[in-house]
């Protein structure tokens, strides 16, 4: 069991960490930016660190700022919510030559899944039917030509995305230019990665999600 976890994340995820922590009796650090130095998750964690600026890029997204702080206040495992980093295998590395524990899959499965296109790519590869879509794009001019083949509507999503975070739909040529710019943009400031890709709009779904849990062992 752990003794002390770092949330490398804020709002409600951090605080549910927390909470299951707390019933765990498990230590909890909460790391924050300076527009959310009087957040609940702040509140509510054991102890409390300030990481960086309000930007993301420079607070929840720096990653050497947030193992500074796990190894000072003596943190054996990093839980990282989602998005943000959770889904980033440098910082996996990072915190196993630290030897403290990362609470979530190894750098090898997120390299091969944590990628939206170049997980599409391996389950063509694998056979498994996916939605129409594309590879990542280079500009709004490629995602118009591409969107013209597929078919509107279609939704330009952040391959490096997570917690429905860069994503938009997009219903035409006109629309094009800006939603792209707006995705990339976010997706590089809350993922620092910018590609984008498309996939054809489904509307109307029925959403199947398939959670998977597994030990070290």
């Amino acid at each position: 069991m752990f003794k002390k976890v770092l949330i490398a994340n804020r709002g409600e995820i951090a605080c549910r960490v927390i909470k299951a922590c707390r019933e765990l009796g498990i230590a909890t650090v909460a790391v924050h930016s300076e527009a959310d130095k009087n957040a609940l998750h702040v509140e509510l964690a054991d102890e409390a660190r300030l990481i960086g600026p309000p930007p993301v890029a420079q607070s929840y997204l720096n990653m050497a700022k947030i193992m500074e702080v796990a190894k000072e206040v003596g943190a054996d495992a990093i839980h990282p919510g989602y998005g943000l980093l959770a889904e980033n295998p440098a910082f996996t590395k990072s915190c196993a030559q630290a030897g403290i524990t990362f609470i979530g899959p190894p750098p090898g499965a997120m390299e091969a899944m944590g990628l939206k296109v170049e997980a599409r790519r391996l389950m063509k590869e694998a056979g498994v039917p996916v939605v129409p879509g594309t590879e990542a794009l280079n500009d709004a001019g490629d995602a118009k030509r591409a969107a013209s083949e597929i078919g509107y509507p279609v939704m330009l999503k952040a391959s490096a995305g997570g917690g429905g975070i860069g994503m938009q739909v997009v219903n035409g040529d006109g629309e094009m230019e800006k939603a792209f710019k707006m995705c990339q943009t976010r997706a590089k400031a809350y993922f620092a990665n910018p590609t984008i890709y498309i996939e054809k709009f489904i509307e109307n779904p029925r959403h199947v999600e398939v959670q998977v849990l597994a030990d070290s062992s």
